[in-house]
């Protein structure tokens, strides 16, 4: 158990730059004991204490405000940063040295029983505000934008951003073996609604001077005479 704590600890030192001391993320930081809580709760659930689990969960939701069911199976190096809204379903599955923001809700799409909640790999990313609903796999390395709506399986070392949620970006380079370190660079993440746009003004640029073009063009060609003035007819006489 003590093992345990001092991981969790050096996660958060790992993580979050502003850790200044070990006090402080015991006392101050409510990722941190939801996690801890969570850890407490999902023991209880699996010697089928289930009354007992749900209630340190229910606890642990008004202490911090982030919600864990306590069924979800989470791994080592667990990370959440701030955590308000924070909403973790009961068949979720979390590899490890996983990190998620404020917001971020691991649900599920129907009313289904059984499975119904996504499998996150092994040092994912879910940036604030992104939702993961539905069971599925998210693959290892991969990273969720924020705000994101994630409804289809992700596979590994790629980027997704967006509603619904799709892959804009693609690591084929392979990790060293062994190599673990958590790409937190969460706001670096490419912006495909701002390339559609990029590429819409670029062609009503092209159309607008198409249209100028045309426009001379037809000036040129014009009566001189205006339209509206009584043609001049020549008399029989």
């Amino acid at each position: 158990m003590l093992t345990a704590l001092k991981r969790e600890i050096q996660v958060v030192f790992e993580r979050d730059p502003a850790a200044r001391s070990v006090a402080e993320i015991i006392f101050l930081y409510p990722g941190f004991h939801a996690v801890i809580n969570h850890r407490i709760a999902h023991f209880l659930y699996t010697k089928r204490w289930f009354f007992l689990a749900r209630l340190v969960s229910h606890v642990s939701r008004f202490l911090t405000g982030i919600e864990i069911h306590p069924g979800a199976q989470i791994g080592k190096g667990f990370f959440i940063d701030h955590g308000s809204g924070v909403v973790i379903g009961e068949t979720t599955e979390i590899g490890d040295n996983v990190t998620i923001y404020q917001g971020v809700t691991l649900g599920g799409s129907g009313k289904e029983k059984g499975k119904r909640h996504p499998t996150i790999g092994n040092n994912v990313t879910i940036s604030a505000g992104a939702k993961v609903l539905g069971s599925f796999t998210v693959g290892d390395h991969a990273k969720i934008g924020g705000g994101s709506v994630v409804v289809k399986a992700v596979p590994p070392h790629c980027t997704v951003v967006g509603i619904p949620g799709r892959v804009v970006a693609y690591d084929g380079l392979k990790m060293a073996e062994g190599y673990e370190e958590v790409d937190l660079n969460h706001n670096i993440l490419p912006d495909p609604i701002a390339d559609a746009l990029t590429a819409m003004q670029a062609t009503i640029d092209e159309l607008e001077k198409k249209v100028e073009l045309l426009q001379k063009e037809a000036a040129a060609d014009e009566d001189p005479q205006h339209p509206d003035w009584p043609q001049r007819r020549v008399s029989n006489s």
